[in-house]
């Protein structure tokens, strides 16, 4: 859950909603067995429980408190009621492994704050994966796919690097498998770890490519060695992809000014970026494979363009940019306060720079891009009254001219760029 999201549910709580502190314990596949000494003691204590199904008959009866609880779906939109039934009582939670770790407890922290959190954790998924496969956690990319979509992965997945993906479920493997032989990566191996630290705990591995037909245990996690065929393209996450990776209809951004763009915005971790005048969310898209918090809107009048802004954002593994199909500045009403602002398309539109400089938070960035004569001529008046960098770049590659090679130079591009105080 977002910091904003975060807070709307805090506005829905009453004063004080629910227990004063909230426990949650992690506990893995061994259940009750493998609790630490301060979880069973935690649990002796409560006089509430909270978890799935599976978690609680984890639990031998004699050990579970008087009063038990599963979760409701969906659950963000029950939970601040579901804390406040449970007011004046020692309430515990269950979650799988470490609560901290893509778990409840950092839901509950942000709901509640770490005042009233008391977490109790269990060695996580990762760190027994890590442990039966000999790989070092500090080497390995988490993706989580519980309530998430797995094309997450795409902008982690390189040759030579190892990856885990905490599983949705019996469907998640074979999802990790169509993702990576569809990149071009169907040689990596995949090993199926099920029940781990349990009694039926099992691994099983199979390449990408060859993966199928495999019976599954909902309780799953999938750990992956990346390695590509010989001819596939390297996707890195700094900007400047490869025009042709984008559906386009020759509204993009060209690759080596979306790179000089993208280093003027500079991307940073929890920032928001509006992608006004977006095309084919090029800019969005790159802003947001810089780090998996970077977080963009794309605004794009024409819908045909929207949608492909979707389907890119999808594609190269940033599934969560918003997309707004509408006319800027109109669109604009309403969005979150952004850190950085693009300006690629409808320059000269009537108080669209009026409303982005108005919208832009405090030491936040703005670039305009201009490429016809009437757009120059605005963004040179801006620089009169506000400042900062006023850049023309000019690309040309080469090119047969006659029976020799030639250059042949693109359009130039004007750049604007200021910070405001």
């Amino acid at each position: 859950m977002s910091s904003d999201a975060a807070n709307r549910y805090r506005r829905t709580m009453p004063p004080r909603s629910g227990p004063a502190v909230v426990t949650v314990i992690g506990i893995g596949a061994d259940g009750w067995d493998g609790l630490s000494g301060a979880g069973r003691s935690a649990l002796r204590a409560a006089t509430a429980l909270l978890g799935s199904r599976r978690q609680i008959e984890l639990i031998p009866p004699p050990e579970r408190p008087a009063t038990t609880g599963t979760w409701p779906t969906p659950l963000l939109a029950h939970l601040p009621r579901l804390l406040d039934e449970h007011r004046g009582q020692h309430l515990a939670v269950l979650a799988s492994g470490d609560p901290m770790h893509y778990g409840i407890g950092g839901t509950l922290v942000r709901l509640l704050g770490p005042e009233r959190v008391r977490a109790v954790p269990h060695p996580s998924v990762v760190s027994l994966a890590c442990a039966r496969l000999g790989w070092p956690v500090e080497e390995v990319d988490v993706v989580s796919a519980v309530g998430r979509p797995v094309q997450l992965l795409h902008p982690l997945v390189h040759p030579g690097r190892r990856l885990l993906v905490l599983s949705a479920g019996t469907a998640t493997p074979g999802e990790v498998a169509d993702l990576l032989t569809a990149r071009g990566y169907g040689p990596s191996p995949l090993t199926l770890l099920e029940q781990l630290g349990g009694a039926r705990e099992r691994l099983r591995t199979a390449t990408a490519q060859d993966w199928g037909g495999l019976d599954v245990d909902p309780l799953n996690v999938v750990a992956v060695q990346c390695r590509a065929e010989p001819d596939t393209p390297p996707l890195p996450r700094i900007p400047g992809l490869p025009d042709d990776v984008y559906q386009h209809d020759g509204q993009l951004t060209k690759r080596e000014i979306r790179a000089v763009t993208l280093a003027r915005l500079g991307p940073l971790p929890g920032q928001l970026l509006w992608d006004i005048g977006a095309g084919s969310g090029s800019i969005a898209i790159e802003w947001s494979r810089a780090h998996p918090q970077c977080r963009a809107i794309a605004v794009e009048h024409d819908p045909r363009r929207a949608q492909r802004i979707a389907a890119n954002a999808e594609t190269l593994g940033v599934p969560g940019i918003t997309v707004v199909a509408a006319a800027a500045p109109q669109a604009l009403v309403g969005l979150d306060p952004p850190d950085a602002i693009f300006v690629g398309g409808g320059v000269t539109t009537t108080g669209l720079l009026d409303a982005a400089w108005s919208a832009l938070r405090p030491g936040g960035r703005l670039v305009a891009n201009a490429v016809t004569m009437e757009s120059e001529v605005l963004l040179a008046d801006w620089y009169a009254r506000h400042g900062g960098d006023l850049t023309r770049i000019a690309i040309s590659r080469a090119a047969p001219v006659g029976g020799c090679p030639g250059w042949r130079p693109a359009m130039p591009v004007t750049q604007w760029v200021v910070h405001r105080r």
